[in-house]
């Protein structure tokens, strides 16, 4: 029970919140549709049930649009995490989540806007029908009610012999609604998991289009096509229905309808305006002056930039997003923060493995390996620093910092901020590190293996290799007589033959399940914290693992985190 507590109560609850008051709101609104009188004209129209379901999904529809742009504010979330610094480790653990968040309530979004183009077809058709009927019947004597200043009127539709698909077309709502759903099917199809990682920049741009989405959302209530009675007083349509010949004769006056006021900018005003500052705020600290003071070429491909930004400070483990105007004037791109706090510098580590990267390099004279004068660096911006789950390693008993290839960079950070810390005697809660690095082949991120080193080295020195254990993981590049070769020179050395390390390198992956035994075993009754940077399908494993793993019993707890950009 410990495990749910801890790594799937805390999300648990936010989504049930979320979902119960969708619920509650789509059911109260559904039933106010369909219950109440001033609506009675309008579902003699158009159908009780689809009026309803239009009405309930489209005030579903403007809660989830108000709550999308929020979890997308970096800012905002880097702010509050910083200031919420107090409170409970697991409610800070749901901003890590805020991009999995902003994914659901797309796909309520999407849900919502399949049940209100669904209703509204019926709807329309419906009306359409309506404008046909002839002779005594009510919907007859509804659909001729005369289009005035005073508005009488209740049927959008006033040709004799309409065609429902057309007649939409004729109305903003209809219109509105074509662009809004044309927007909202491009920015969902290219936001797949095959689009982002091959087309990156197909997604970036289609995904800009939610400008044109929310334009379309303010003013698709523009034409006020939802009429409700206004004068009920004068004319209660329970009674009056049944004698629409006497409407302004007898006791029962003509009945008048008014629009529904448009309320979509209400639900919106708030986060657009939270938004737009963001991105003010995130311009104008994009803009400022940032110095490339020095450019370091690594093997495997990898160089660093080291850079000086005036008033800038990270924490541990955080990323910041670079442009550089020289390649492209929209396009920024991720990097984990590779520097420490403590150093004078912040820097990135980047891999040479696209376009944007090569030009990069390019630029920064990377492959000419000589000191290069600033002057003849490229002009970048930086925006950030926004913050991860890695910013916690250091509030539990135990950390185990899981990498795969690149995605053991943001430990980078973290391993020189502990070392820092455990140096100045700082308060330190962490008592232990795990490194578990899984590595494609022997020539993959030695800049990394050479922290290692220079930690290994320094610890050793002052008596604390206890405090970190390092276990890389070589998953190919070799064959079975080069493994052998190296397990007897292994024997022969207290090196490791590939990473140089006391901690000996193993060849294949993991098996995680022994993993966590011996992690569980060697520290019953601490919090450990996982933070892991690497493909689903392990993180997947992982969490599994630290479910099973946490023992009410003995208090051990493994506490999940994953790294989101």
């Amino acid at each position: 029970m410990v495990d749910w507590i801890t790594n799937e109560l805390p999300r648990w609850l936010v989504l049930s919140v979320w979902i119960i008051v969708n619920i509650v709101l789509f059911v109260t609104t559904y039933f106010r549709y369909l219950k109440a009188d001033e609506y009675y004209y309008l579902r003699e129209l158009t159908g009780s049930i689809s009026l309803a379901c239009a009405r309930a999904s489209a005030a579903c529809l403007k809660l989830n649009t108000m709550l999308i742009l929020l979890p997308v504010c970096r800012k905002l979330i880097s702010i509050i995490r910083g200031s919420c610094a107090c409170c409970p480790q697991p409610l800070r653990r749901q901003l890590d989540k805020a991009i999995t968040y902003h994914q659901y309530l797309a796909y309520m979004i999407c849900l919502h806007s399949a049940i209100h183009i669904g209703a509204h077809c019926f709807n329309f058709e419906n009306l359409a029908e309506a404008q046909r009927a002839r002779g005594n019947d009510i919907r007859n004597y509804l659909s001729l009610l005369p289009t005035s200043p005073n508005g009488t009127w209740i049927n959008p539709i006033r040709t004799s012999d309409p065609v429902p698909i057309q007649e939409l077309l004729k109305t903003v709502a209809g219109i509105s609604g074509v662009v809004i759903t044309l927007c909202l099917v491009l920015m969902v199809t290219s936001s797949t998991e095959i689009i982002r990682r091959s087309y990156f920049e197909l997604f970036w741009f289609t995904h800009h289009i939610f400008i044109i989405y929310l334009l379309g959302f303010l003013i698709h209530g523009a034409g006020m096509i939802v009429r409700r009675q206004s004068n009920l007083d004068e004319h209660p349509p329970l009674a009056c229905k049944d004698s629409p010949t006497t409407w302004g004769k007898a006791k029962c006056a003509v009945p008048q309808f008014e629009g529904s006021f448009p309320d979509g900018w209400i639900w919106l005003l708030v986060p657009m305006l939270i938004y737009i500052i963001e991105r003010i705020l995130r311009h104008v600290s994009g803009m400022q002056r940032v110095v490339i003071t020095k450019v370091v070429t690594h093997p495997s491909r990898v160089f660093e930039l080291r850079m000086q930004k005036k008033g800038f400070s990270a924490a541990p483990g955080q990323y910041i997003i670079i442009k550089c105007p020289s390649i492209s004037r929209l396009e920024w791109h991720p990097f984990t923060l590779t520097s420490a706090p403590s150093d004078e510098y912040f820097s990135v580590h980047i891999r040479r493995v696209g376009d944007w990267t090569e030009e990069l390099a390019r630029l920064c004279h990377v492959d000419e390996g000589d000191f290069q004068e600033a002057w003849k660096l490229p002009s970048i911006h930086v925006d950030g620093p926004f913050g991860t789950a890695t910013e916690d390693v250091l509030a539990y008993d135990v950390s185990v910092l899981v990498g795969c290839g690149i995605g053991v960079t943001p430990f980078a950070s973290v391993l020189k901020s502990f070392w820092y810390h455990f140096c100045h005697d700082q308060r330190v809660f962490l008592q232990h590190v795990h490194l578990f690095w899984v590595c494609p082949d022997t020539s993959s991120f030695e800049w990394f293996q050479g922290l290692l080193l220079d930690l290994e080295r320094q610890m050793r020195q002052q008596g604390t290799n206890q405090l970190l254990s390092v276990s890389v993981y070589l998953t190919r590049g070799w064959n079975a007589n080069q493994a052998r070769n190296i397990v007897l020179h292994d024997d022969s050395s207290v090196y490791d033959a590939v990473t140089g390390l006391h901690h000996k390198t193993q060849y294949g992956r993991p098996n995680w399940e022994t993993v966590f035994k011996e992690l569980a075993d060697n520290h019953k009754g601490s919090k450990t914290g996982v933070f892991f940077c690497g493909p689903k399908q392990l993180s997947t494993t992982l969490h599994k693992l630290c479910n099973r793993f946490s023992s009410l019993e003995d208090k051990t707890k493994f506490v999940y985190n994953k790294e989101h950009f």
